[in-house]
């Protein structure tokens, strides 16, 4: 062995939980969180079962890891957003709906809601650290955008908790069939691709049309 070899071998160790992670997340999504065990997470990432003890010593660690590789970099990326567009309610509601559907109601990581959704009773603490890291996050971070357009007279002044289930619940429940029924589309044509293709701008037109103080106008 050289001595070039010590950086990329330290590299590679360095890279090996966010891969233990990304295999977890995969093996999650396919098979439930009861199910899946360590050592399939191992063999998913290439590892020994005794390489994955080094850095997790249990499924429970490893779904926290899900959670910090993949959604707490978004929520910060969120967060930073809320105060570059803070004079732009409608524009900031419409981004970080998007950015959530792109980076984790469209992808693996939309799974996780469908899992917990399914496994919250045998796995409460899982439930727990879940709704605390992802859920609460998450709604406390629409209910600031949506205080904000109420605050600078943009948006109607109705109930914060109300208006952000009623924003998110559409995407939320659209996620968990696309992970859901939708994987029965070999049986249901129909469910194979439940996303209309003008979902989104029927969507945003509703919510709008329901929130915004000065709607726009609807066509002739």
């Amino acid at each position: 062995m050289t001595e070039s070899d010590f950086p990329r071998r330290q590299r590679r160790k360095e890279a090996r939980p966010a891969e233990l992670a990304a295999a977890a997340l995969s093996l999650f999504i396919e098979k439930g969180f009861a199910a899946t065990r360590l050592d399939e997470v191992a063999a998913r990432a290439g590892v020994s079962k005794g390489t994955l003890y080094l850095y997790f010593d249990s499924k429970e660690a490893l779904f926290r890891a899900v959670i910090e590789e993949g959604l707490v970099p978004l929520f910060e990326e969120m967060e930073a957003k809320l105060e570059s567009l803070k004079d732009d309610p409608e524009r900031l509601l419409k981004e970080i709906l998007l950015d959530w559907w792109t980076h984790v109601g469209a992808t693996e990581l939309g799974g996780i809601s469908k899992l917990i959704i399914s496994e919250a009773r045998n796995f409460p603490e899982v439930a727990a650290y879940h709704n605390e890291a992802v859920i609460q996050r998450w709604m406390s971070l629409l209910g600031k955008v949506i205080e904000t357009g109420v605050e600078q007279g943009v948006f109607r002044a109705l109930d914060v908790e109300t208006l952000r289930q009623l924003v998110f619940f559409p995407l939320l429940m659209l996620s968990v069939w696309k992970h859901s029924i939708a994987g029965c589309a070999a049986a249901c044509a129909a469910a194979a691709n439940p996303i209309s293709p003008t979902y989104f701008d029927t969507y945003f037109d509703m919510i709008f049309r329901g929130l915004l103080v000065a709607p726009p106008e609807l066509p002739a």
